[in-house]
Order: C-alpha cells, then sequence, then structure tokens
C-alpha cells in the first residue's frame, strides 16, 4: 500500500540517540583521556612500568590497564557480528536498545526513547531501511489532528513497517547504530590513568573491571573478558550527564534480518 505521509520518526532525537550511544562507547573507554605522554607532562600518576609491572598478576599479567582496553576494544572491533544491550539516560530521560548487527551492515533490533515511544528497527541489504513504531509512538505522532484522521493514520499503520531508501535523510541517523565499525571508531586508544579492578563475571563470562575517572564526577568502568578473546562486555558509566550501561555480547553470531513481506509494509512517498 502506498500513501504519501509516514510518522516521522524525529530525526533530531535518532541523531541524539546515535551520538549519545557513541559517545557512551568512547567515554566508557576512556577515548577522550590524555595520552601517556601527556600525563607524563601534566603529573599525573604513571601507570606501572619496569620491576613493578613485571611483578603484576591477574588474568593479563604485566599489561597495564589502558593496554588491556587497547587490547579489548581492538578485539570487539574486529568482531564479525555481536549484539547491544543499551540502558542510558541523558537529560534525565532514558534511552533503551538492543541490537545485533553485524559487520555487513545487517542490524535488527529494538529501540526505545523515553518511558513509552520504542521503534523496530531492520536493515537487511545496502538498499533499504525497515521501521515498525508501537502505539504509543504512532499516537503521539497523530496528536492533534481529527479523531478521524487519528485512526486512519493508526489502521495504516499499526503493526506494519515503513520502509526506506538508505538514501532518505530520515534513515541515515538511525542506520549510524547499524555501523559496527562507526560505533567503535571514536576510541582512539593510548589513555592513562585506568585502575585494573577485581574480577567479576558478565553475562555467565569471567571478566576484569578497568575504571578510569573521567571529571565532572563521572567514572566508567570497562569490563573485559579474561578468557578466550578478550572483547569489551560491557561499559558502565556513573555520574556525569549521560550515566548508563552498554553490555556487548553473541560475539560472532549470525544476525537473522530479512526484509518483511511486502503486504506488511507501508511504502511512503
Amino acid at each position: 500500500m502506498r500513501t504519501s505521509s509516514r510518522p516521522r520518526a524525529g530525526r533530531g532525537r535518532h541523531a541524539a540517540v546515535a551520538a549519545l550511544l557513541c559517545a557512551a562507547v568512547a567515554a566508557g573507554a576512556a577515548a577522550c583521556g590524555p595520552s601517556p605522554d601527556d600525563a607524563k607532562a601534566s603529573g599525573s600518576p604513571a601507570e606501572p612500568t619496569g620491576s613493578a609491572r613485571a611483578k603484576a598478576s591477574g588474568p593479563f599479567g604485566e599489561l597495564t590497564g589502558s593496554q588491556i582496553v587497547d587490547k579489548a576494544f581492538a578485539a570487539t572491533r574486529a568482531a564479525k557480528s555481536l549484539t547491544l544491550d543499551i540502558d542510558l539516560r541523558s537529560a534525565g530521560e532514558p534511552t533503551k536498545g538492543y541490537l545485533s548487527l553485524d559487520s555487513r551492515g545487517k542490524c535488527v533490533g529494538t529501540l526505545s526513547l523515553g518511558t513509552a515511544s520504542t521503534a523496530e528497527l531492520l536493515k537487511a541489504d545496502d538498499r533499504d531501511v525497515y521501521l515498525r513504531f508501537d502505539e504509543a509512538f504512532l499516537r503521539e505522532q497523530v496528536k492533534g489532528e481529527s479523531p478521524e484522521q487519528q485512526e486512519a493514520t493508526l489502521d495504516q499503520f499499526r503493526g506494519r513497517w515503513t520502509k526506506m531508501p538508505l538514501s532518505d535523510p530520515d534513515a541515515e541517523d538511525m542506520t549510524a547504530l547499524c555501523d559496527l565499525e562507526s560505533l567503535l571508531s571514536s576510541f582512539d586508544g593510548g589513555a592513562s590513568g585506568i585502575v585494573k579492578g577485581g574480577e567479576t563475571t558478565v553475562g555467565g563470562r569471567k571478566a576484569l573491571a578497568l575504571t578510569e575517572p573521567a571529571g565532572g564526577g563521572e567514572t566508567s568502568t570497562v569490563y573485559v573478558a579474561t578468557e578466550g578473546t578478550p572483547y569489551v562486555l560491557r561499559i558502565v558509566t556513573t555520574g556525569g550527564d549521560e550515566p548508563g550501561t552498554i553490555t556487548f555480547s553473541r560475539f560472532g553470531r549470525p544476525v537473522v534480518a530479512k526484509a518483511p513481506a511486502a503486504k506488511d509494509v507501508v511504502v511512503t512517498e
């Protein structure tokens, strides 16, 4: 079915979500922290070196906290696929999501903005992206219209997908969440002052906690797998303006993203 309009997903909000996720990954990895040379110049505490480092113990032996985080993000960037479980808060508003994505651009999952509105996202190829909105989101979009217009829109879009070409500006910010390389590219490495903490478990996997105060009352802790590939398993940011948690899982698992049947799609102009 073809229609002349569609519920507007809110480009600004999608841009904010994409930026928030990327910023959270970067902050959690201390990507914006000073380099080791900067730390020396400013008089910041240096990480263990020489004989002190040689005596270090734990799953990563003599590696410093910074070296472990660098190693973990390199491994995570190299993953062919993974799943993100996002639970963040920005300006007091919750943002939650569950997205599975791979290095070929396939992506499927859900994203909730605020306390009510939820959208499903599906990208199966390099041509189109599909979005399906829940009742709360649809009703928010038609506020102010006549009751008849509201019901007509709800009947048209309820339970169905909207299809947009990737060239559509409204698709750009949503598909940014499906770009695995882009999400992790903001991590530059080389940050200093990252402190190795205790061993724990994340999602049933053994992990080492590594923490860095990021200033402004904010602290970020990265949990790195200690067995097998040293993937980043979780980033927890506390304090500051954008606290939250991002959990990484299902590394290397196939992402099942198949375009919906034509009967389930509202084609828009």
